[in-house]
């Protein structure tokens, strides 16, 4: 089977043209072979042609050894046998040659033009020697019998090889497609399976930052007002034991509602890990050591939540923030409605992540959380002013992340909506968000 282009320069490692050492033996052979054969025809030939044997010998041996470079000059083997055709000598050049014509990649023509001469002219040379042998009494097998060994003889020589070397050659020509078609596969799925591993390493890296983006939004809002109520409880557990209680209680309810949350989450992880295994990753580690601290520090609470959150739930989220000791307005315009629950949770999640930021940012700034209901859109803004004593940090010593504004910005972006904030001209700071409805 041949080869082309790199696959052929790299597979050739015989002499010269040749491919491989064992088609330049087989050459060899052939070539002596042949040779040996025209040498010998060539005595007979000095002798009718009146030149001495040795001529008629060395011209048989060179015209013989021609067949040597078969294989790079294929059109002039055929043309030197039949050349020597008329001295009935080349009989085996003859047909070596036109098989590897009929095989090579040349053009149908040339290669029924050169075939039709070798035809003609074996024809025409067996017609004349029938001719002549029944002309001396040779044969005695009557006129009928020179044209039918004319024509049977050259078509014995010519028309084997030929049919044969079309036979290789368009089997060769199938092989060859063949493997480049197959090569070419191998590389498309090799393509295919590069971009499935780079899809799927844009997934766990995806999947990653959407269970961060979760576990900050469970975790650091509720977190964030347990620590303000434990430094507030810390401040006046000896002063006023009422309070302190209540605090206590507020801490622990908090506390539940973060593990129901993260124990939600947990469980929708573990059903997804059922349906298809994922490839761990650390976070979700990470949440189960939250939630075993918070369980630890609660208690073993064990109230169902529903899924969600919901924007009915803002009342019961401002009120938290509120009973820390923030000072939060809520206005809603236009008329309540329901939304898709991707973005509701959104909007929630974008009220409960700037409240925290005010916790953490500016403990005791006044809060303004405007929620607007439109036709096409749910749009909201929290709006904090400065902190009563300007650039000082939470009495709670909250720590930031750096993460909180990304989160809501990637969430709101997720969903085709506007995500805007940044400092006001009073010294405050400002969020607004606005997601389609649809």
């Amino acid at each position: 089977m041949t080869t082309t282009g790199e696959d052929r320069a790299a597979a050739v490692t015989g002499p010269w043209w040749w491919a491989r050492w064992r088609s330049a033996a087989l050459d060899g052979g052939l070539a002596l072979v042949s040779a040996l054969e025209c040498g010998a025809e060539g005595i007979p030939f000095a002798r009718d042609a009146g030149i001495p044997v040795s001529a008629g010998i060395v011209f048989g041996l060179v015209a013989g050894s021609v067949l040597l470079v078969r294989r790079r000059w294929p059109i002039a083997v055929v043309l030197v046998s039949i050349a020597v055709t008329p001295a009935q000598m080349g009989f085996l050049m003859g047909i070596v040659g036109l098989y590897t014509l009929a095989a090579c990649e040349l053009p149908r023509r040339v290669i029924a033009a050169l075939a039709g001469m070798s035809l003609l002219g074996t024809m025409i040379v067996t017609f004349v020697r029938a001719r002549q042998d029944v002309a001396r009494g040779d044969l005695t097998l009557g006129d009928w019998f020179v044209p039918f060994a004319a024509v049977t003889t050259s078509l014995g020589l010519t028309a084997p090889p030929v049919l044969l070397g079309l036979y290789v050659g368009a089997r060769r020509r199938l092989m060859e497609s063949l493997r480049e078609r197959a090569d070419s596969l191998e590389r498309e799925l090799q393509l295919l399976a590069e971009r499935a591993e780079e899809r799927a390493e844009w997934a766990r890296g995806e999947e990653r930052t959407r269970i961060a983006r979760e576990m900050h939004d469970v975790v650091a809002h509720r977190v964030s007002l347990m620590v303000v109520h434990a430094a507030a409880l810390q401040a006046v557990a000896r002063k006023d034991p009422d309070k302190a209680v209540k605090n206590a209680a507020l801490v622990g309810d908090m506390g539940r509602q973060a593990l129901t949350e993260l124990r939600e989450m947990l469980g929708v992880l573990r059903s997804g890990e059922g349906r298809g295994r994922r490839e761990p990753a650390a976070v979700p580690l990470v949440a189960v050591g939250v939630a075993a601290a918070v369980a630890a520090s609660c208690g073993a609470g064990e109230e169902p939540g529903a899924e969600g959150p919901w924007l009915s739930e803002l009342d019961e989220l401002i009120g938290q923030s509120a009973a820390a000791g923030m000072v939060v307005n809520l206005s809603v315009e236009g008329e309540s409605r329901s939304y898709a629950a991707e973005v509701e949770q959104t909007a929630y999640r974008v009220v409960q992540e700037a409240l925290t930021n005010v916790h953490k940012h500016a403990a005791g700034a006044k809060t303004q959380v405007r929620l607007a209901h439109r036709v096409s859109e749910i749009a909201m803004q929290v709006e904090n002013e400065p902190p009563p004593e300007p650039g000082s940090a939470s009495a709670a010593r909250l720590p930031s992340g750096g993460n909180g504004l990304l989160g809501m910005k990637e969430r709101v972006a997720a969903l085709g909506g506007v995500f805007v904030s940044g400092p006001t001209d009073a010294g405050g700071f400002r969020v607004s968000a606005v997601i389609p409805a649809s």
